[in-house]
């Protein structure tokens, strides 16, 4: 009897163990699909949901190498990448040329896989905004969309669509788990931006402070040739003169540019101080940054000794960003104005998306009255606009933490440009998808100009209850019932255009040829 119960039950595992095959198959890219010229062994039907897997190993503590791991343990490990190892754009374009090269040879299974691709990202946000960008450089008919994991300190990027934003569970259940809800998850377009950044770096030896150190998102261009500048400078619409700008003329070693795109926010100011002293410390001592919960107490702790709590006693008011550059907004096609700032304002936050320092909401809701006094409309990932959010101080910061809380509400704009001139302090701190730098400011007459427009869309997959909206989703809450959502406003009486809302697209001044290739710049 004992025997029979124990052949049994190594049956019914035989069997569950089967089906679990099965089910992952629906997950399983074949070897000849990704690898050059690997022997051909198609299988019966192209997979239901074939998955591409990149992870930051070092993401998330020791939780990086241990999802590595279990995913290539689960699936074809050809198919699931160490970021630290293998380049994302390597991969991708080897993917895609083997694709195109099978579908050329009638291969119906590739036409499928293609059709039904799915990329899997497992980091920080700034893992996630690398490889959507790599996506978006490819520029794809039909390019996949993506599903993050939310393997960083903030994970705002997942928690916008669903994903959540505490570290996942490593082990095998998890993973599966992970890829039933990527199977079912929902398709989502999202707005995508450029940045382009423009300043002169003082010659080696030329005076004080630290070598320009910009992060990794950024690509610095460097002195690129005059023909390419001028590309930029029309598709981007920096200049509305047909003239040459002076500085296109001044070529050389001190002309630098950094050119890239984001899909989170870009901060100047206060929280990218904090965020850039908090990523100088993890790199000083990455023992003490072991998992989320240890990193998310050191940056509070941060915040406390930067001194944001008592701004107005420890930081000069000449170093608020509200009075270091000219900001000016673009609320429709070819049209810049200055955005007036109230000068206290220590932090500029341009949002994209309703997620922000680990998912808060900066914008709000803002009630009815206050959507028709200020003629302002609801936010969405889709509409081609951004949201600009000011903070006075980490007090200012903590509403956010309170139901109905929120930053002071400056604007919504299709672009946004800054210009920093000469002014009392000789730098700022700057953030992009959680990447901070510290931003040299010019000296005598130059300008230091970073520019924000629309670049185009990409594809992101949203599980569960997620704070994404879109504008073609009839089922989005437009605002909160009455004039719930807005308490104490303090926000400047700045005058709003009302336009209608339109999808992403309309303002063609920032529309890129179409025979204009990014990787000849980036």
């Amino acid at each position: 009897m004992a025997k029979d119960l124990k052949d049994q039950s190594k049956s019914q595992g035989t069997v569950a163990s089967n089906l679990e095959a099965d089910n992952l198959k629906d997950f399983w890219i074949p070897d000849y699909i990704l690898l050059h010229e690997s022997e051909v062994k198609k299988p019966s039907d192209a997979p239901a949901c074939p998955v591409i897997v990149f992870i930051n190993s070092r993401s998330g503590g020791q939780l990086g190498g241990e999802l590595l791991l279990s995913y290539q343990q689960l699936l074809n490990k050809n198919q699931v990448f160490d970021l630290n190892e293998a380049a994302p754009d390597k991969v991708l374009h080897q993917l895609f040329f083997n694709l195109e090269k099978h579908k050329r040879d009638g291969d119906s299974i590739a036409t499928e896989i293609q059709k039904r691709l799915r990329i899997i990202v497992a980091g920080g946000d700034g893992t996630a905004g690398w490889i959507l960008g790599v996506i978006s450089d490819l520029n794809l008919a039909q390019p996949p969309p993506v599903a993050t994991v939310p393997l960083g300190t903030g994970n705002n990027l997942p928690f916008a669509f669903g994903w959540g934003k505490k570290n996942p569970g490593t082990d095998h259940d998890s993973v599966k788990m992970f890829l039933d809800l990527v199977r079912n998850a929902h398709e989502m377009n999202v707005d995508s931006w450029h940045v382009l950044l423009r300043m002169k770096v003082p010659k080696e030896g030329s005076g004080p402070g630290e070598p320009l150190k910009l992060p990794h998102c950024l690509h610095a261009l460097g002195a690129p040739d005059k023909s390419c500048i001028l590309v930029i400078l029309k598709t981007m619409d920096l200049f509305c003169r047909k003239d040459i700008p002076p500085f296109v003329e001044d070529f050389g070693t001190t002309l630098a540019w950094a050119f890239n795109y984001f899909l989170l926010f870009l901060s100047a100011g206060m929280d990218a101080q904090v965020s850039h002293a908090f990523h100088a410390e993890r790199k000083s001592n990455p023992e003490k940054f072991k998992n989320q919960t240890s990193n998310q107490s050191a940056y509070a702790k941060l915040t406390c000794s930067q001194g944001w709590f008592w701004a107005s006693l420890s930081h000069p008011s000449s170093w608020n960003i509200g009075q270091l550059p000219k900001v000016s907004i673009m609320r429709k096609s070819g049209h810049w104005e200055v955005l007036a700032i109230p000068p206290t304002i220590r932090s500029i936050i341009c949002l994209n998306l309703p997620s922000f320092s680990g998912g808060l909401n900066p914008w709000g809701i803002p009630s009815r009255r206050r959507l028709r006094l200020k003629e302002w409309t609801p936010p969405f990932v889709d509409d081609g606009f951004l949201e600009v959010v000011g903070f006075r101080n980490a007090w200012h910061g903590a509403v956010l933490y309170t139901p109905s809380g929120h930053g002071t509400r400056l604007a919504q704009a299709r672009g946004i440009r800054f210009e920093f001139q000469k002014s009392a302090a000789d730098h700022t701190f700057m953030r992009l998808d959680g990447e901070p730098w510290k931003q040299p400011l010019p000296t005598k007459g130059d300008t230091v100009t970073l520019e924000i427009s629309s670049y185009g869309q990409v594809k992101m997959l949203a599980t569960g209850t997620y704070p994404s909206k879109s504008i073609d989703d009839p089922l989005t809450p437009r605002t909160l019932k009455g004039s719930e959502g807005d308490s104490g406003d303090e926000e400047p009486e700045v005058a709003e255009i009302s336009e209608e809302r339109k999808k992403f697209g309309e303002s063609s001044s920032f529309e890129l040829p179409k025979d204009f290739n990014l990787s000849q710049v980036s």
